[in-house]
């Protein structure tokens, strides 16, 4: 996972980003990746030198030395083969967490001593030497598998106060990566919750997205170029807040061609949770165990509460389904019914909350206009002022013409 500055300088142009073929001069691309050279340490092809070169020190060592007798091509048989199982074994022990790896060590520690201890006491047995060593193995192995997987299983067990904090530093680590996906960055409520300090840890964005939104923002169609653009304006603004810390993950999964499911791959490798407003993906990665971070759902909780006999302020804007009804819309896009209204689209007025209903589109809200309200408090808004400004009753206007008689 490759770590940038925050934010990236912008640039005219990027070798990563290709140019779109409708030129557009008061319109550039923002530019989100610049490589530098110090992100690339321990990546892919990094770590398969290191492999490469253990095998070959393995075939090497089994081709000069062959062990058990064997030929030399037998020898380095052996030791490729042994180099693989190492390396196999260290991939999947990168997958398991500090605690289960300490408590795999400690475990498989308390297991050697147990069968020594063992040992100690059969050796002073009238048992034939032959028998007494093979029984000592057969100990050894079996108390020392034991303590493995015994160890391991129960190593989130391990008291932190006890070991001074040890592990704190990885339960602080847990969980903080939030992987983001195309459609959450496309839909841009992800740039205002994250100026609004609501996501902690690293927010990461993985590589096979960006290669997604750019080929979106390349396209033919002026709607999704548009969209894609707008992803990467998005990415350059999330990138320039600064208590926001912003990586691109290299990982790339080529035997999967769908990008949800690499996404969902990449979650589990580096225990994150994605965030999304996809329906299809929040369903298949939380059926994988993967937490979600929806925007939509978000969203729905910080919709304003509304109970039933509360006055609200709504504007009409077009007219209802039923009769004599109208409809509102609230600034989060909640739908407001309104009984007798239709004669007021186009005009803000107050109702009285009738009822709400929770639907799975979302939130609608019921009320009714009082007109005959209404219109007393225009009477009394219409009248009180002039009588304040008069000092008492309103007196009657005089005539234009003087009456016969003056």
């Amino acid at each position: 996972m490759a770590r940038y500055p925050n934010p990236l300088p912008r640039t005219p142009s990027s070798p990563g980003i290709p140019e779109t073929t409708t030129p557009q001069p008061q319109q550039q691309r923002p530019t989100v990746l610049s490589r530098s050279p110090e992100t690339n340490v321990g990546s892919f092809w990094d770590m398969l030198a290191i492999r490469l070169i253990f095998a070959v020190v393995c075939v090497a060592a089994g081709y000069h030395f062959q062990p058990f007798g064997l030929s030399k091509l037998f020898a380095a048989i052996a030791g490729l083969v042994f180099a693989v199982a190492v390396i196999l074994f260290e991939i999947r022990l990168r997958r398991a967490s500090l605690r289960r790896l300490i408590g795999a060590v400690v475990g498989s520690i308390l297991g050697i001593l147990g069968a020594y201890l063992t040992s100690l006491v059969l050796m002073n047995t009238s048992m034939p030497a032959g028998e007494r060593s093979f029984f000592s193995l057969i100990v050894f192995l079996v108390m020392a598998y034991i303590g493995l997987i015994v160890g391991a299983n129960k190593g989130d067990m391990l008291n932190l106060q006890a070991l001074g904090g040890l592990f704190g530093s990885e339960r602080n680590m847990r969980h903080t990566f939030k992987l983001l996906d195309t459609s959450v960055i496309i839909d841009g409520r992800i740039a205002d919750i994250a100026e609004a300090q609501f996501l902690d840890g690293a927010v990461v964005i993985p590589q096979f997205v960006l290669h997604e939104l750019q080929l979106v923002a390349d396209s033919a169609d002026p709607l999704k170029r548009q969209r894609g653009r707008r992803g990467l304006e998005v990415l350059q603004r999330i990138q320039k807040i600064p208590n926001l810390d912003v990586q691109i993950a290299e990982d790339d999964f080529q035997n999967i061609p769908d990008v949800d499911l690499k996404l969902i791959e990449l979650a589990k490798r580096y225990d994150a949770k994605i965030i999304t407003n996809d329906f299809n993906l929040n369903k298949v990665a939380t059926l994988q165990g993967i937490e979600i971070l929806n925007v939509n759902q978000l969203a729905n909780a910080l919709k304003p509460v509304v109970l039933p006999g509360e006055t609200m302020r709504v504007f009409i804007l077009r007219e209802g389904k039923e009769y004599n009804q109208g409809v509102a819309y609230l600034d989060d896009g909640t739908m407001v019914v309104v009984d007798a209204a239709r004669k007021m689209i186009n005009k803000t007025v107050d109702i009285i909350v009738t009822s709400v209903h929770q639907t799975t589109a979302g939130k609608m809200i019921f009320g009714r206009y009082d007109e005959r309200g209404a219109s007393a408090a225009v009477g009394v808004a219409a009248v009180e002022p002039r009588a304040v400004e008069s000092g008492g009753p309103e007196r009657p206007p005089r005539p234009y013409y003087p009456e016969p008689g003056r």
